[in-house]
């Protein structure tokens, strides 16, 4: 299976789950008298349309390149993460806003049960993060990243919820609303995540330069690569899940032109064949 039939299987786990658990947090927050529920099942419900905006980017990443776009659609990718993010910030608003609502208005304690919810909830979605998560390192996915990162902030949410809604029970009348501002402080830590998934995004399309462990990788190879002395310049670029490689390679400066247009060949072939995520290497010949 390849790398983005990989991220796509997950981001169709992670649309399948975001609808489930939208309908039973909104249904339990309703019947439960738990405003923090409600408001777990608004994060989820933007989550739906996150998933799935990132299931179309990586469809539309892995178009191959064209005229208009000789190095690919990959920068696809980032575009979306920035509008997960968006997303995220969305939420994260909502929640703020309808908890300040809901502060002056009276209303019930939370039902007990809705503990269980709760309890059952964090557990699968911290198996969502770590299963989504697991799947971003494998395909070099940062819209799946960002989507893991989804099911992780979900997961906290529902923390705070479980504290809120504890201290209610434990406490009653004078923590009633409790379970608001455990809502409050999971929308913080929303937007916090935000920034931590919008960081590296951003690097991507400016072509930053975030990669020195596979720069070392790739000198390492080239040296295995026979008449290759040396390599100069590696400048590398992120483009979707796949990464664009420019390389000076030094070798003997007594060699035709030919020889040395072979000698790019090869190590062009080779880094391909052993790193998986290179989608392109520009090879430089620089004589001794």
């Amino acid at each position: 299976m390849s790398k983005n039939q990989t991220a796509i299987k997950a981001s169709y786990f992670s649309i399948v789950g975001n609808i489930l658990l939208a309908i039973i947090k909104g249904l339990a927050g309703v019947l439960g008298n738990s405003y923090a529920l409600i408001a777990d099942a608004i994060e989820s419900t933007t989550d739906i349309f996150a998933s799935i905006l990132v299931l179309l980017g990586l469809k539309y990443a892995n178009k191959p390149a064209d005229k208009n776009h000789p190095y690919g659609h990959g920068k696809a990718e980032p575009l979306v993460t920035f509008l997960v993010v968006g997303f995220l910030v969305t939420s994260a608003t909502i929640i703020v806003y309808e908890g300040i609502i809901h502060l002056g208005k009276p209303r019930e304690l939370p039902k007990p049960w809705t503990l269980i919810i709760l309890g059952i909830i964090i557990i699968w979605k911290e198996i969502s993060y770590r299963f989504v998560v697991k799947k971003s390192i494998e395909t070099n996915s940062s819209s799946l990243k960002a989507d893991a990162w989804h099911h992780r902030s979900d997961a906290i949410t529902s923390v705070t919820a479980f504290i809120g809604i504890s201290l209610a029970l434990l406490f009653g009348e004078a923590f009633k609303n409790a379970d608001i501002y455990a809502a409050f402080f999971a929308a913080v830590f929303i937007l916090y995540n935000s920034y931590l998934i919008f960081r590296p995004a951003l690097g991507e399309i400016m072509d930053e330069n975030l990669h020195d462990d596979l720069i070392t990788e790739i000198r390492k190879i080239s040296l295995t690569v026979e008449g290759i002395l040396d390599t100069e310049k590696c400048l590398i670029r992120k483009s979707g899940m796949k990464y664009h490689v420019d390389l000076h390679a030094v070798v003997d400066g007594t060699i035709t032109v030919e020889e040395g247009h072979e000698l790019a060949h090869k190590l062009k072939d080779k880094l391909k064949s052993t790193i998986e995520s290179i989608g392109d290497v520009l090879i430089h010949i620089e004589p001794n």
